[in-house]
C-alpha cells in the first residue's frame, strides 16, 4: 500500500502486469501499486476504500482503458488523484509508440438483431471525462404486454434495468429504469415482450459529468418494436415512411453526446462503430421475430419475467455478462511488441514526473526492452512449433486477438452461451462442432475464470481433449509477471496444441 511517508515516487496501476511493466522501468526509485488484485477479473472488480487511499497518495497512475477495466475502478481512479499527479491510458497512448491497434470485432451468430446501447461521442462540450456518465432511461412505453431489458451476468444473475410492468416513476428520477455508460462506449441487453403486438419505448438521455454536477439534458425520443408481427406492416401503423427495420447485425440505441439528441446506429453486417450508419428514432422499427420465442427458463434471477415454461420474445443479449466497451480490443499486452510500445511510454512518463531519475528510468528500460525482445522471439518460435493445421484456439474469454494475430493463431471460437438461459444442448453442439470439425486436440481456460467453465470443461471431457490454462488479463500465484506469463502461454499452446 502505498503511504504518505514514503519518499520514492508513488505510481498505482489498475491491473498487476500493469504494475509489472513500471515496477521495472522504475526500480527502486519507484513504489508500485494496482487496485485490481492479482487473480481477480478487471471487468468485473469493484475497487475499495483501500484503493481510493493509494489513489490519493499517487504521483503517477497508469490504466489501460479503452474500456478493459470495470468503470467504477477508471472513476476511482480519476476521482482521487491529486490535481498535479500524472495520468496515462495506456492502450490509447501506446499508438504514438508504434503499438498495433485491433478493432473489436464481434461475432454477430445471432439470427435476430443484437439490440445494445450506446453512448457516442466524448462530450468535451461539457467538459466531460472518461470517468463521466451518461444515464438512458425509460420514461414511457406502450403496447400489447411489458417490456423488460436486462442484463445476464457471467454466473447466472440478473439486473433488469427497464421494467415497463410497473410504470416508471418520475418522482425518483426513473431512477429504477435507468442503466448508466461511461462517456463513448457501449453495452450489450437482453429485450424481452411478454405478448406479441406493436410496442413502443421512450428513452430520455442525461449527462452527469462528475458526481457533484447536476445532470445535462441530452434529449429524448422514442423506438417502435414489431414483436411477432410484420414490421412494414407495424411501420404503417405506428405512421413510419420509409422505415429501416432493424432485423440482423448489431444495432444500438444511442445518445449523442456532441448532438444533444438520441439516435439509433445500425449495420446489418453486425460491425462496430466504424461501419454503423445512424438513423432518426422516427424511422426506425426493430423486429423481434417469431422465432425469438422463448420459455421463461427456471430460476428464482428470471421470476421478473413471469413464471417459468411461460413464452416470452427476446432479443438475446449477444455477449454473456455485463460487457461495456469501445471500439478497439483492449488487450493489447497479448502481443509482446505492444507491451514494449508500453514499457517506452512508461519511461518516458516517469521521466516526466522525476527528472532525476531520467538516467535510471533509460537505463531500466532499455534492460527491459531487450528482455522483451527475447521473450517475443520465444513467443514466435515455441508457436511456430505446432504443427500449422492445429494452431487453432479456443478459450472461454475474448481476450487473444492479438496473440492470434501477432503469433500465427486462429480463434476458433469462446463460449458465449445464450444468456437467457442455461448453457444450452444447442450450444454444446456449436461448440462439439468446431472441436470435431478442426480435430482440436485442446482447449484453454484462464485459471482466474475457472469458476465459468463448466460448458468448455464438460465438452472437452466428452471429446477426450484436454483442458489447458493461458493467461489473459492476470496473474496467479505461480505466473506474477509478464515475461513469464507470455513465455507461459507459448509453452503451454505448444504443449497442448501438438500431437
Amino acid at each position: 500500500m502505498i503511504t504518505a511517508r514514503d519518499e520514492r515516487l508513488h505510481v498505482v496501476t489498475t491491473t498487476g502486469i500493469l504494475r509489472d511493466l513500471v515496477q521495472h522501468v522504475g526500480g527502486d526509485r519507484v513504489d508500485a501499486v494496482s487496485l485490481i488484485p492479482d487473480n481477480a477479473d478487471p471487468h468485473s472488480y469493484e475497487p475499495t476504500l483501500r484503493d481510493a487511499r493509494n489513489v490519493v497518495y499517487a504521483d503517477v497512475a497508469f490504466s489501460n482503458y479503452a474500456m478493459l477495466e470495470e468503470h467504477s475502478v477508471i472513476k476511482t481512479l480519476d476521482a482521487n488523484l491529486r490535481a498535479d499527479a500524472v495520468n496515462v491510458s495506456l492502450a490509447e497512448e501506446a499508438v504514438k509508440y508504434a503499438a498495433e491497434i485491433i478493432p473489436l470485432v464481434e461475432d454477430v451468430t445471432l439470427d435476430t438483431v443484437w439490440l445494445g446501447l450506446r453512448a457516442e461521442g466524448a462530450g468535451a462540450r461539457y467538459g466531460a471525462t472518461r470517468a463521466s456518465e451518461v444515464q438512458l432511461s425509460a420514461t414511457a412505453a406502450t403496447g400489447p404486454g411489458a417490456i423488460y431489458g436486462y442484463l445476464t451476468g457471467s454466473f447466472g444473475n440478473t439486473d433488469i434495468y427497464f421494467d415497463s410492468s410497473n410504470g416508471f416513476d418520475v418522482a425518483t428520477g426513473y431512477r429504477n429504469d435507468t442503466m448508466s455508460l461511461p462517456a463513448d462506449a457501449h453495452t450489450h441487453l437482453s429485450w424481452a415482450f411478454t405478448k406479441p403486438g406493436v410496442y413502443t419505448l421512450t428513452l430520455q438521455a442525461k449527462l452527469r459529468v462528475d458526481a457533484t454536477s447536476k445532470p445535462i439534458p441530452l434529449g429524448s425520443a422514442t423506438y417502435t418494436f414489431a414483436v411477432g408481427v410484420n414490421p412494414a406492416r407495424a411501420a404503417a401503423e405506428a405512421g413510419i415512411k420509409d422505415p429501416v427495420i432493424l432485423n440482423q447485425g448489431h444495432a444500438d440505441l444511442a445518445a449523442n453526446l456532441d448532438a444533444g439528441k438520441l439516435e439509433v446506429r445500425y449495420d446489418p453486417g453486425g460491425g462496430g462503430e466504424h461501419s454503423q450508419r445512424t438513423y432518426p428514432a422516427d424511422r426506425v422499427v426493430v423486429d423481434v421475430p417469431a422465432k425469438g420465442l422463448e420459455q421463461i427458463p427456471a430460476g428464482l434471477q428470471y421470476r421478473f419475467l413471469g413464471r417459468a415454461g411461460d413464452e416470452i420474445y427476446q432479443l438475446p443479449q449477444a455477449v454473456l455478462g455485463k460487457h461495456v466497451h469501445g471500439e478497439i480490443d483492449p488487450h493489447l499486452w497479448q502481443n509482446v511488441r505492444n507491451g514494449i510500445a508500453y514499457v517506452q511510454l512508461i519511461r518516458d512518463t516517469l521521466i516526466r514526473a522525476d527528472s532525476e531519475g531520467a538516467r535510471e528510468y533509460t537505463a531500466n528500460a532499455n534492460a527491459y526492452v531487450h528482455e522483451l525482445e527475447t521473450t517475443d522471439a520465444y513467443v514466435r518460435d515455441t508457436i511456430a512449433q505446432i504443427p500449422e493445421q492445429d494452431r487453432y484456439l479456443v478459450t472461454t474469454h475474448d481476450a487473444f486477438g492479438y496473440l492470434a494475430h501477432a503469433y500465427g493463431l486462429n480463434i476458433a471460437g469462446f463460449v458465449t452461451p445464450n444468456p437467457a438461459v442455461e448453457p444450452s444442448l444447442s450450444d454444446r453442439r456449436k461448440l462439439t462442432a468446431t472441436i470435431r470439425s478442426l480435430a482440436v486436440p485442446a482447449v484453454f481456460l484462464e485459471p482466474n475464470l475457472a469458476a465459468r467453465s463448466s460448458t468448455l470443461a464438460d465438452v472437452a471431457a466428452d471429446q477426450g481433449i484436454q483442458v489447458c490454462p493461458i493467461y489473459g488479463d492476470t496473474f496467479s500465484d505461480t505466473v506474477t509477471s509478464y515475461t513469464q506469463m507470455m513465455r507461459f502461454n507459448a509453452d503451454s499452446l505448444r504443449d497442448c496444441l501438438t500431437h
